[in-house]
């Protein structure tokens, strides 16, 4: 028995450790792109290289889970195929605006859709999968809501690359939690569907000679290291993500905003008090969200 118990903390804790370094490697990727950028990489040159060696690392994964099976299950269900060529629209959209913000000097801006995501995907299950909402999940959504509308006026226009962001990642997990194929799967054929076109341009790209594959060791590795950048994090989430407690993942999926925004930051983007105040508002509500999810939590366990 206290062998047992013994495993399952260990467990646990290794889940806790792959939650961690989960979002702290999504939280530091501005960093990545910032590296490729100095280089001379342009933006949809890294897209293209992020979907081309991505579906090399979602296969090894697919591989290592033994699913094969399970990729040849979906290849013959047409209605999960059409699911996941919309989910991976999603990711795709999602993609190109958080490349496109991060070398054109909006982390903080980005980093308030993924602050606002995970309120986004709880208005979204009240509203399309009818889930219960709770009181703190209307204030934390109020609150980020207030946050929203000072953004909005420190900035002068909407804040399009926080709520693109926002809503593309939404979109995605609603069509994910539609998917009857584990994580790994649809990931492989979400790659899959982006590694077709990925590759065309960047053949396009090297035989015109404006690519920068082979044009040095530096920039070679770091086009190559878009496979494990993306495909990593995505696997220690979903591993760790079946073994924690909603109480623990509501608290780490803010490490990696934080982490943008204080980039952000660092790299000297414009913070007014006006965006300060904002980012007050949405703190406010995460901080809500987090304590509703931790309530959840004891009410379930007692």
């Amino acid at each position: 028995m206290a062998s047992d118990n013994s495993m399952v903390k260990d467990e646990g804790r290794a889940a806790l450790i792959a939650g961690m370094a989960c979002y702290l490697l999504w939280g530091f990727l501005p960093l990545y792109f910032h590296a490729l950028a100095l280089l001379g990489v342009g933006s949809w040159e890294m897209i293209a290289h992020r979907t081309l060696w991505s579906v090399l690392w979602a296969g090894g994964l697919v591989l290592l889970a033994r699913q094969g099976g399970q990729v040849a299950a979906v290849l013959r269900q047409p209605k999960t195929l059409g699911i996941l060529a919309l989910s991976t629209l999603a990711i795709f959209a999602n993609w190109t605006i958080y490349v496109f913000a991060v070398n054109a000097g909006h982390v903080i801006e980005a980093s308030l859709g993924y602050y606002i995501n995970p309120l986004m995907n709880m208005a979204a299950g009240a509203l399309l999968f009818r889930e219960r909402m709770s009181v703190e999940g209307k204030v934390a959504i109020g609150l980020a809501a207030v946050g929203v509308a000072i953004q909005t006026l420190a900035l002068g226009h909407l804040p399009v690359v926080s709520l693109g962001l926002a809503l593309t990642f939404c979109v995605y997990a609603i069509l994910r939690k539609q998917v009857k194929a584990d994580a790994q799967t649809g990931l492989f054929i979400e790659c899959a569907y982006l590694a077709v076109p990925g590759l065309i341009y960047v053949l396009h790209l090297q035989s015109t000679g404006a690519g920068h594959f082979g044009g040095g060791v530096s920039v070679t590795t770091l086009l190559m290291l878009a496979g494990p950048a993306t495909v990593v994090p995505l696997a220690l989430f979903a591993w760790s993500a079946r073994r924690l407690p909603l109480s623990a993942v509501g608290f780490l999926q803010f490490i990696a905003p934080t982490i943008q925004f204080l980039l952000g930051v660092l790299l000297g983007e414009a913070f007014t008090p006006m965006r300060a105040l904002s980012f007050v508002f949405i703190w406010l509500g995460v901080a809500v969200f987090a304590y509703g999810a931790w309530k959840r939590t004891r009410s379930v366990a007692a």
